[in-house]
């Protein structure tokens, strides 16, 4: 038994997609050279802005191919808890003494933060995102 499709492309979309896919072919990933190839259709596609339906699908799919290849051989490991506060301070031009002042979060709990010294409990992540106006996601990356 075989499931019919909940969308087709037609068109100029269905063009889009398959000139897109004759000219870079959407398979997975196999070495840093491909991912090269890759990126260079990605910022061709993301040059253009406004795409049309086919084109925005081809970019969804291999844009997905991409993040798995980059996932699995060039992962990324999370942000200390230092590294995000001293981004978020950085970023909004806020001194340990000011955000202390604001927070009511002693300056010593700060610095042994940001020397990695100390970890972020929950009741800190709260009270961060709330005063940097961040999701608590971006400060609870490693919890």
């Amino acid at each position: 038994m075989t499931a019919k499709a909940k969308f087709r492309l037609k068109g100029v979309g269905q063009d889009a997609y398959l000139k897109l896919v004759t000219a870079f072919p959407l398979a997975s990933i196999r070495s840093d050279e491909h991912l090269h190839e890759a990126h260079k259709v990605l910022d061709q596609l993301l040059a253009q802005g406004k795409l049309n339906v086919g084109a925005e699908m081809y970019l969804d799919a291999l844009s997905d191919l991409v993040a798995a290849y980059e996932d699995e051989h060039h992962a990324i490991e999370p942000a200390s808890d230092a590294d995000m506060l001293r981004h978020l301070m950085e970023a909004q031009g806020v001194t340990q003494a000011q955000l202390s002042r604001d927070t009511a979060v002693p300056r010593s709990t700060i610095s042994e933060i940001l020397a990695g010294k100390k970890a972020l409990s929950r009741r800190l992540i709260r009270k961060f995102a709330d005063y940097f106006r961040v999701d608590a996601r971006v400060l609870a990356a490693n919890f």
